[in-house]
């Protein structure tokens, strides 16, 4: 890494549903395309089809790796030359099980790592009722840093970015749609991911209000040390931070908590 800078631009996307998905989907190549001075672009969990619209997930559910989305996010990262964290989509799997399935594609346009959600929101509704859990920590090595990938609700588990630490990430992408109820917890629990990680994070949610739910915006950039490079407001907007992920060896070294995990403790339960 050696301070050789990465700019990590977030696009902080309003999911209108008056606004259809293809438009939205070709809209939003555009503005990955527009990025062409960044290394790292981040978009939003489901912003073809909202967060909260279960009742769209079904019709709105597409091959990960060669549906519509998928082709024209290969198409912009290959124009823009730039690593594209797709945000997620609604994967149909051969089988029809459906996913909310996360896509980072290459400067060349390849997908390189693909990430199933593994914790879904709902309660045993919309989402945790209609899509299968992933089973698997992704991780995926960059020129600069190893991204590890979480989504949205994935916040709330610190076990599963203790689990990306172990697997070598430095820089934690997490795409959300996060209402703005719980802003609060947002901010909260992305810099705490942070500063027990000794991290990057980068935390891109979306704008506007679907399915009746006003959604929170104020993406995230925040540094190891748990401090807040930059911030969007409510609204759609881009969010660009230079981060050096120097840093994160620095932070680890100069404060070495992370060698005094204790692990193996036994199991409290009769």
């Amino acid at each position: 890494m050696g301070g050789v800078e990465v700019r990590a631009t977030l696009l902080q996307i309003d999911v209108d549903q008056k606004e259809s998905v293809a438009a939205r989907r070709d809209r939003v190549a555009a503005m990955v395309r527009a990025q062409t001075g960044a290394d790292l672009v981040v978009l939003p969990e489901l912003w073809t089809v909202g967060a909260f619209a279960a009742e769209d997930f079904a019709a709105e559910a597409e091959p990960a790796d060669d549906g519509p989305t998928a082709e024209a996010m290969a198409a912009a990262a290959r124009d823009a030359r730039v690593w594209l964290h797709a945000g997620s989509v609604v994967e149909r799997d051969p089988d029809g099980e459906l996913f909310n399935t996360s896509l980072l594609f290459s400067p060349e346009g390849v997908l390189a790592a693909a990430y199933r959600k593994i914790h879904r929101f709902g309660f045993d509704q919309g989402e945790a009722a209609l899509m299968a859990a992933g089973r698997h920590i992704v991780t995926a090595r960059l020129p600069q840093t190893v991204v590890g990938l979480a989504t949205c609700y994935d916040l709330r588990f610190p076990e599963q970015f203790r689990l990306l630490l172990d697997a070598g990430a430095q820089t934690l992408v997490v795409p959300a749609g996060w209402p703005m109820r719980r802003l609060a917890h947002w901010r909260l629990l992305v810099r705490a991911r942070a500063v027990e990680s000794q991290s990057y994070v980068l935390a891109c949610g979306t704008a506007g209000t679907h399915s009746g739910v006003e959604q929170a915006g104020h993406s995230l950039i925040v540094d190891p040390w748990g401090e807040i490079v930059a911030e969007a407001g409510p609204g759609e907007q881009p969010l660009t931070a230079d981060l050096d992920p120097s840093r994160v060896e620095d932070t680890r070294t100069a404060f070495p908590v992370l060698r005094d995990r204790v692990l193996g403790l036994p199991d409290p339960r009769p």
